[in-house]
């Protein structure tokens, strides 16, 4: 063992007259690691939300929309192009609209949109989400059955409905009738009910085909596409190359566009609560620089013995550098260790439950990254090597004449 680590260990572990000493050294090593262990906690707890946030609205929604004013024409033939652009997986048609859903239990206004059920399972999550029921089930077996809407299991508990259970949609969009402007009206069976986990979407959506959607909007043909990409990270990347490839008529959107707002207030908030967090170990580290100042003050005689005995200047300042970075690291390991696995038990078995209608999710999420628990042990270590240089360096400085003089 180096000399310098051996002197450092004893001074820390000291025991008789220097248990004070060994007392604020503990609380110095608690404190680091309070802290560290609070900061990958909430790193862990806001980079969870933000995934899973990003996973769900990924898979109730498209990762790049294309939207044509006047409508899609020929939808099949748009699909062809779309797909033949390199990055995109699948293309789908749909039509949004508004309704309200009458049900024995309730009413409620939802979004309808209209979808062609062959092609939405390969854009969204919504076939692999059904509850009960199948996309197929939406287009009537023949002319004397009623169309199918399928519905979220929240809206469903709401109306008091189940499969098969009849609906009533009432759209803004009306017909000229003798009595003036109505609006459309159409009985529909429930198909089915979903789970996409998104508050938004389970309460306030209804899918109905593509004929249905006509129907209740009296439009005559869908109104943008939904694209399904290879990579999400490449989003825009193709949302631009669409735009190129099918015309200045046409208007891209990709899913981190669309949701810009949301994730940079969520990044934001994790940045915050990281620095908030961080000035725990900033206050830690002042204990460590209050414990070696003492211990400087306490070991002047010896660090002057020391010197006399032939110990360099050098020898000196790394005697209590190795003490507060003993201090630093294992606070720093200690804490990062018990932060990791709290987070892991706190999101495997989903303890901490949250209401889905104000925060879209139904418990917090934890995700350890490496990196964040990388940034966090060597900004850790950093700020406990720099609490350490004044009091070393002073100790350095030391003069054995005047330190023994009144010895």
């Amino acid at each position: 063992m180096p000399f310098e680590l051996q002197v450092a260990l004893r001074y820390l572990l000291a025991k008789r007259r220097q248990v004070f000493i060994s007392v604020i050294s503990l609380v110095s090593t608690l404190g680091v690691m309070v802290g560290v262990m609070a900061l990958v906690i909430a790193l862990a707890l806001m980079t969870g939300l933000q995934y899973e946030l990003r996973d769900r609205i990924l898979g109730s929604a498209a990762h790049v929309y294309v939207w044509k004013p006047v409508g899609l024409d020929d939808y099949r033939a748009e699909i062809a192009r779309i797909e033949s652009v390199d990055g995109v997986v699948s293309a789908a048609p749909a039509l949004l609209g508004k309704a309200l859903i009458t049900g024995p239990g309730g009413e409620g206004f939802i979004t309808i949109k209209g979808i062609d059920p062959a092609r939405e399972g390969a854009v969204t999550d919504l076939g692999r989400s059904m509850v009960d029921g199948d996309l197929a089930d939406l287009a009537p077996a023949s002319d004397e059955r009623r169309a199918g809407v399928l519905i979220g299991r929240a809206l469903a508990a709401t109306l008091g409905v189940q499969r098969g259970d009849t609906v009533t949609l009432v759209t803004p969009q009306g017909a000229l009738t003798p009595m003036g402007m109505m609006p459309r009206q159409r009985r529909v069976d429930v198909a089915g009910t979903f789970t996409l986990g998104l508050f938004e979407f389970d309460q306030a959506y209804g899918f109905v085909d593509l004929e249905t959607a006509y129907r209740l909007t009296g439009q005559v043909r869908p109104d943008h596409m939904e694209i399904r990409v290879a990579d999400i990270y490449q989003a825009a990347v193709v949302a631009d190359t669409l735009q190129r490839t099918l015309g200045a008529e046409y208007v891209t959107q990709h899913w981190s566009e669309m949701n810009q707002s949301l994730y940079s207030a969520l990044w934001l908030e994790k940045m915050a609560m990281g620095i908030g967090i961080g000035l725990i170990v900033m206050v830690a580290a002042l204990n460590i620089v209050a414990s070696l100042v003492l211990l400087v003050m306490e070991k002047t005689r010896d660090i002057a013995i020391l010197k006399t005995m032939g110990a360099s200047s050098r020898s000196i300042m790394l005697i209590f550098l190795m003490q507060g970075m003993l201090i630093g690291i294992i606070g720093t390991l200690t804490g990062a260790a018990l932060g990791v696995g709290i987070a892991t038990v706190l999101d495997r078995y989903r303890v901490i439950t949250i209401p889905s209608d104000v925060y879209q999710v139904t418990y917090l999420p934890f995700l350890i990254l490496p990196g964040d628990v990388g940034v966090v042990v060597l900004g850790a270590v950093v700020i406990c090597f720099l609490a350490t240089l004044y009091p070393s360096r002073q100790a350095a400085r030391l003069d054995p004449a005047q330190a023994l003089r009144y010895e």
